[in-house]
């Protein structure tokens, strides 16, 4: 039997009855009853509320689905996520959380939030590394060719003007001298001192400290590619197809627009910027 506890869900308890109540007025009598044995301890209860939550929002044109449907689904994932986390089941619990994040309302986000955050620690603490005292793997190469990443641009394409590199411009400078002007610059060395510089090119801390997350890719050259397609895939996923270089039928893998950061909870990125 697991001893991980179980997610702390302040809004759910405090707003839940509210949505259902409202759930029920837009008709959604069978989510309502089944949202309510779930928060009884009935988990194929939680799963099915979760799929007629998800039913909801594919129902039609995303901007035409009522909020409360999303509210409906991020509680669903919630419930869902509570299960997984108490059989000790981490991954599980953070993925569901990462999809309440993603196609869920904002009522709900906190507890997605801080529920995203306690799976994660517990996460790591049962992740095992196999990578002993390998080498650092290295997300981009320490060296590199210029000319094999910088191709020639076309003859012509840009002006016969000089801009200007500045090294470590200060915002007042910037301002004064360029923005106002409106004359172009390259500024080097104004985060030489993140932290993200070596913490985000260091694959095991990367996966580490995010490669449970889920995140929505696009595979393809570009959208009007026949074989074009966008999955929901875990961070370690995508940082492994990117890592070997794999050229799949399909095109390159990369990461959709989406915001990430706000996906992230301040926890991927608080300590290194």
């Amino acid at each position: 039997m697991s001893t991980a506890g179980s997610l702390s869900t302040p809004l759910l308890d405090a707003q839940g009855p509210n949505i259902l109540h409202e759930i029920s007025e837009q008709g959604g009598y069978a989510y309502v009853g089944m949202s309510t044995l779930a928060a009884a301890g009935d988990l194929r209860a939680a799963e099915a509320a979760l799929e007629v939550a998800w039913e909801q929002l594919h129902s039609g044109p995303w901007h035409s689905v009522l909020p409360i449907w999303r509210d409906a689904y991020s509680m669903a994932c919630l419930r869902v996520a509570g299960f997984s986390y108490a059989a000790g089941e981490f991954s599980e619990a953070i993925r569901v959380l990462d999809m309440g994040l993603i196609m869920g309302g904002l009522a709900l986000r906190k507890d997605l939030e801080s529920a995203i955050d306690k799976a994660t620690a517990k996460a790591s603490l049962v992740t095992v590394s196999d990578q002993g005292a390998e080498a650092q793997c290295r997300v981009v190469p320490r060296e590199f060719n210029d000319a094999e990443v910088l191709p020639a641009l076309p003859m012509k394409s840009l002006s016969s003007n000089i801009v200007s590199k500045r090294s470590a411009l200060s915002m007042e400078e910037f301002l004064c001298d360029y923005f106002l002007s409106g004359c172009p610059v390259v500024i080097s060395e104004c985060m030489a001192h993140w932290p993200a510089r070596t913490k985000w090119n260091d694959m095991d801390y990367l996966k580490r400290i995010a490669g449970y997350r889920t995140v929505p890719v696009e595979v393809g050259r570009n959208y009007l590619c026949s074989e074009w397609k966008q999955e929901l895939i875990t961070f370690s996923q995508f940082l492994e197809r990117i890592q070997s270089n794999d050229c799949s039928p399909a095109g390159p893998t990369y990461l959709a627009q989406h915001p990430l950061f706000d996906q992230a909870c301040l926890t991927f990125y608080k300590d290194a910027i």
